[in-house]
């Protein structure tokens, strides 16, 4: 690497640590405005509100304003360096504007592989923490107010709920019902059904079993069973950014489970797997494309470019919450929806890069 790399490199790092510093520290001060009233009714306490809520807080926002923030860095230091003739400098030695990414390339890749380890396993354990103190102290106390819930717990065996208490942990009028080629082989019928949190099991009350073989039937009644089933009270607890909480063997793992049981709403957790691969992506995509509209020079000053530079950072936010919006809505595959804005993006800097004079 040469010396002129690493000059590019230590201005492209720096400004966008300093940029991200910034506009954290700012989100942090307007979140606790917001939410002062709300720790202080519910007397969070003071260790719980630094430790526990804003020291994870941070991370999470410096990577959710990540690719963002690497364009506007990039825009804003290059513009600079093109005011002051530097970029003319350096291109009429004979390098090459292709050789001129290179050191933005390798800074954006650096953020990206940063990005990636963090959205992959920094930040969905540091959301652990964070989100059950949101559901403690900021969110609503939450009830499970669905009924007649069905359930896929196995290949051929469905459980039903015609309701549940989720403070109790209670759930009533409980069907499980076994079935082989769509033929009911057995079929659970019970009262309620309780968790025993000592045992990690399900305790069945009031039951009576039936089963089917051929033209035969047999009923079995009972007063109280303990039962090992493919379903746990988190199942129907807040789902609150509960995909933000998974890491990637976990959310492979949860939405593998959804799958199983035909679920709804699966696409909100496919959005999270898909996006944790495409934001590194977007990082390179933005970093390039910020390069190119701020390399030359403007008779009007670095006020255009930088202009441009948040024009075309909202465009690209604007773009990819519509089609975040339409996947989870099941109107848009969220593989395609995901990666959408950064193909889309891709082929916008490759006309910029084709058509803008430098």
């Amino acid at each position: 690497m040469k010396i002129l790399d690493l000059y590019i490199l230590k201005k492209f790092l720096k400004t966008y640590f300093f940029a991200v510093m910034i506009i954290v520290l700012i989100v942090v001060v307007i979140d606790y405005t917001e939410k002062i009233d709300d720790f202080i009714s519910k007397k969070a306490p003071t260790r719980e509100i630094i430790f526990d809520y804003y020291l994870n807080f941070i991370p999470y926002w410096a990577n959710y304003i990540s690719p963002l923030m690497v364009f506007i860095a990039t825009v804003f230091f290059t513009a600079n360096m093109a005011a002051r003739t530097e970029i003319i400098a350096i291109l009429s030695t004979g390098v090459s504007f292709t050789r001129l990414m290179v050191p933005y390339l390798i800074g954006s890749s650096l953020v990206a592989l940063m990005t990636f380890f963090m959205i992959g396993w920094i930040i969905p354990n540091a959301n652990k923490v964070r989100v059950p103190f949101e559901n403690k102290y900021i969110t609503n106390n939450f009830y499970y107010d669905r009924r007649d819930v069905h359930i896929k717990i196995a290949p051929k065996i469905y459980a039903y709920m015609e309701s549940y208490d989720n403070n109790s942990r209670t759930g009533y009028r409980f069907t499980i019902e076994k079935f082989d080629k769509n033929r009911l082989l057995q079929k659970l019928i019970s009262d309620r059904i309780t968790w025993d949190s000592t045992a990690k099991k399900w305790t069945i009350h009031d039951y009576r079993i039936r089963t089917l073989d051929g033209s035969r039937e047999a009923l079995t009644f009972g007063t109280k069973i303990d039962t090992t089933l493919n379903l746990k009270p988190k199942d129907f607890e807040t789902k609150h950014l509960l995909h933000e909480t998974f890491t990637f063997t976990e959310l492979e793992a949860y939405i593998s489970l959804l799958k199983s049981r035909g679920s709804d709403g699966i696409e909100v957790y496919l959005i999270e797997k898909y996006q944790r691969f495409a934001n590194p992506f977007s990082i390179i995509i933005l970093t390039i494309i910020g390069l190119i509209v701020s390399a030359r020079k403007s008779r009007g000053g670095v006020g255009f470019q930088i202009a441009l530079g948040f024009v075309l950072a909202f465009i690209y936010i604007l773009f990819f919450m519509m089609s975040k919006g339409m996947a989870e809505s099941g109107g848009l595959n969220p593989l395609l929806a995901v990666w959408l804005p950064n193909l889309v993006f891709s082929f916008v800097g490759l006309i910029l890069y084709y058509t803008i004079p430098r």
